[in-house]
């Protein structure tokens, strides 16, 4: 048996389609294009390029960037005070404050400083405090645990009674995807480096989410005959065959796995493409929000 693999960039293709022509209907009624401004704090060479990826997404979709660049040194009041500058601006829809910040600045408390109607990344405390409760929306929910959900249910994915193991639990992975599962009637059970026999665990599941920041740790005896299996691990090894001395591999195996698995993301490929498009697309409905449309 070999797995299906699911095409991530094309489903975010999709998506990237409909916000584009949302994009365009917009500015067809004479209402200013979509802002999207973009804080990096420090030299990461991988946040770098996710903010690139993102500003370039912007201009292709026909939406506005704002980018800024804070050096790593930069105090929590520079932070916070830029971050509420953009607040204020009215031609910003959307703030992303690239993460991970650097270790002497408070994640939470910078945060804590978006406008909830500008949260396109969904990691305001109260935002993620609605959706861990039932009964309640958040305005955005963090786009790359979206971006497993989606990709299930475009695949058809019964979610609804399945047993869902989510192996990390990370607040930007891991603990939303979770709660995400919960509200689609999922049973759910949540495990990491402390959990005992976790290949044990990892194997009763129908559905597995993989983040847990580990190069390909998910071996083929753990993961059940038939299983789907999203890996939203990026994690670079070292590749003597390949080019640039290294390759990017997910958190599973992946040439074990697609023997046993139904279906399967690669990296890269799988989840990536998802978590720009529904960045744009919170965008977007942080545009509307702010124009009174929804």
């Amino acid at each position: 048996m070999t797995a299906q693999i699911i095409d991530g960039k094309a489903i975010a293709e999709q998506i990237r389609r409909e916000v584009g022509e949302g994009v365009a209907e917009l500015l067809a009624a004479g209402k200013p294009k979509p802002g999207l401004a973009t804080v990096l704090v420090g030299e990461r060479p991988d946040s770098a390029q996710y903010v690139r990826t993102k500003q370039k997404t912007c201009a292709e979709l026909g939406m506005e960037s704002f980018g800024y660049h804070l050096e790593a040194t930069a105090t929590q009041e520079e932070v916070e005070s830029l971050v509420r500058q953009l607040n204020a601006d009215p031609a910003v829809n959307g703030i992303l404050v690239q993460l991970p910040l650097p270790s002497h600045l408070d994640e939470e408390s910078v945060l804590r400083q978006i406008s909830l109607e500008k949260d396109v990344d969904g990691f305001h405390p109260i935002n993620i405090g609605r959706l861990a409760q039932k009964g309640r929306d958040p305005l955005f929910v963090p786009c790359t645990p979206m971006g497993c959900i989606v990709i299930l249910k475009k695949m058809g994915v019964k979610l609804e009674g399945a047993n869902a193991v989510v192996l990390g639990r990370s607040n930007i992975v891991g603990m939303p995807v979770a709660l995400l599962l919960v509200r689609e009637n999922a049973t759910v059970t949540i495990c990491h480096s402390r959990s005992q026999d976790l290949p044990g665990i990892v194997r009763r599941a129908d559905v597995l989410i993989a983040a847990v920041g580990r190069a390909r740790m998910v071996k083929g005896d753990w993961v059940k005959p038939g299983a789907v299996v999203i890996d939203v691990g990026i994690n670079q090894i070292e590749d003597p065959t390949h080019p640039k001395g290294r390759r990017m591999v997910g958190d599973v195996d992946f040439d074990q796995v697609k023997e046993v698995a139904g279906a399967i993301t690669p990296v890269p490929g799988g989840v990536g493409p998802m978590t720009i498009a529904l960045l744009m697309q919170n965008t977007l409905r942080a545009a509307k929000i702010a124009q009174g449309l929804v």
